[in-house]
């Protein structure tokens, strides 16, 4: 069979390789996408990102309405449907599926559904049911993702030992659940089951959940979570995992102390590897480093002057926003551009509050020993927050001392994803603190506390009383 011949092909149809692919074609170039999964939008859309968060949107509102009741509106008891929970969950991926798959057809974007393998720099072949196909190209960009990482203590076999995959699957909503694992996967889908009233145990080994995060925007949720879950235990290791009829028996360690407990279910949630394996890339020049992830510089390019890599794939923040802009990135070098990513990555946690951040961290800017000045903004002065019952918030800037530039913004609260895209301008754009005291924002919103965190550094706040010569200083 005769290879089909193409300008770029694209490995992976997640959110980095089918932006690549539509960019690709928008400039002009003939583009194969190569998709082993039957429905286009990779891990983020099928299996993490969008389930995800329609799940935690359903269980809001039985959380929303459970804590109604002191405004004097209450309801009856939830009864939660799982299949059709399910099934709404799923009509969701379909719809953003089959909207990728449209946008992919306007575009003359080919695509081509089996899995890929290297036969050289320039040559991939796909597998699939009905066989093999070859395709010869000039540049390939690989966009294949990651998958959630099971340590092989933990992998007995057992379905009631979960993935991120597993649960998003809402098979059934067990009584008791044990997270294996404090980061943002942990705590968003623990969120997600203690809303829909498991009881939720999180064991951490490190000394605090969400360690990437600032301990001040850490705080609220942590206070949060221990009304909703049962148990959140850090600095704690699980030592083994068994089978005892329909549950799983856990051996863990706290302090010194052992215990052993059954679970209905277990989530692991430790982290993600890369799918770098089996791609053939021994056939190219491409390298990966020691955990294999494929090594890129900052023009998305691999050691392979004809394979670029982004994504996940790459390692790093593995952020689907950031593999979109990877995907140009990528795109924009093969098209001659001098195009590099240096760019400011938000970073949002759905938890209940939200977390969200931007730029340089009050953490980061320690162990780096850079000066500067923090500004924070209170929820409890907030109106708008006091209308959604969410005081629990906090807006916090980071400053460079002498020019006032933003630095760094971080949100914790209702919505902090969202108000999160008004930091990333502003750090990109090198806004000051005055800057943003003297936009008008819209009253009463929750945005406002961006300014009024600014006002603060001014010590004129209306909301608040904080003297200038009070900012913390670092």
């Amino acid at each position: 069979m005769e290879p089909i011949k193409t300008d770029i092909v694209v490995l992976g149809a997640g959110p980095g390789g089918y932006a690549a692919a539509f960019y690709a074609a928008d400039m002009g170039k003939k583009v194969i996408l190569v998709e082993q999964d039957k429905r286009l939008g990779g891990v983020c859309l099928n299996r993490g990102c969008i389930p995800s968060k329609a799940l935690l949107q359903a269980t809001k509102l039985i959380t929303e309405a459970r804590e109604s009741a002191h405004r004097g509106i209450t309801f009856a008891s939830p009864q939660v449907d799982l299949a059709k929970l399910r099934a709404w969950k799923e009509s969701v991926l379909e719809k953003l599926g089959g909207g990728i798959k449209a946008l992919a057809q306007k575009r003359g974007v080919q695509v081509i559904q089996g899995r890929g393998h290297f036969e050289g720099s320039q040559s991939l072949r796909v597998e699939n049911e009905q066989g093999q196909q070859f395709i010869s190209y000039d540049k390939a960009i690989i966009a294949v993702g990651s998958r959630s990482a099971l340590p092989k203590a933990f992998d007995l076999g057992n379905p009631r030992i979960m993935t991120s995959r597993g649960a998003l699957e809402l098979e059934e909503i067990p009584q008791d659940l044990l997270i294996v694992g404090g980061g943002y996967i942990g705590m968003e889908l623990g969120t997600v089951y203690a809303g829909l009233g498991t009881n939720v145990v999180v064991i951490e080994a490190l000394d605090t959940i969400l360690a990437g995060a600032d301990a001040d925007l850490v705080r609220p949720v942590a206070a949060r979570a221990k009304k909703m879950f049962k148990e959140i235990r850090v600095k704690a290791r699980v030592l083994k995992m068994s089978t005892v009829g329909k549950q799983i028996k856990v051996e863990t360690e706290l302090d010194g102390q052992r215990r052993e407990e059954l679970y209905d279910r277990v989530l692991v949630a430790v982290g993600r590897s890369p799918n770098s394996g089996d791609l053939g890339l021994e056939q190219t020049k491409v390298e990966k480093d020691e955990k294999g992830f494929i090594q890129v510089n900052a023009r998305q390019e691999t050691a392979d002057p004809a394979i670029y890599a982004i994504g996940d794939i790459t390692g790093g923040l593995m952020l689907a926003h950031k593999a979109a802009k990877e995907a140009r990135i990528a795109v924009e070098c093969i098209l001659g551009e001098d195009s590099r990513f240096e760019h400011v990555v938000p970073a949002v946690v759905f938890t209940d509050p939200e977390v969200a951040w931007c730029g340089l961290t009050e953490n980061e800017a320690k162990v780096k020993d850079i000066p500067i000045t923090v500004a924070k903004f209170p929820w409890g002065a907030s109106g708008r927050a006091l209308t959604y019952d969410r005081t629990d918030g906090l807006t916090k800037l980071i400053l460079e001392p002498e020019t006032e530039r933003v630095l760094g913004v971080g949100i914790v609260g209702h919505g902090a994803g969202e108000l999160i895209a008004e930091g990333v301008l502003a750090v990109e754009m090198g806004a000051t603190a005055r800057d943003l005291a003297e936009c008008i924002h819209p009253h009463p919103t929750l945005s406002e506390t961006v300014m009024e965190a600014a006002e603060t550094f001014f010590g004129h706040a209306t909301h608040t009383h904080v003297r200038k010569s009070t900012a913390a200083q670092s």
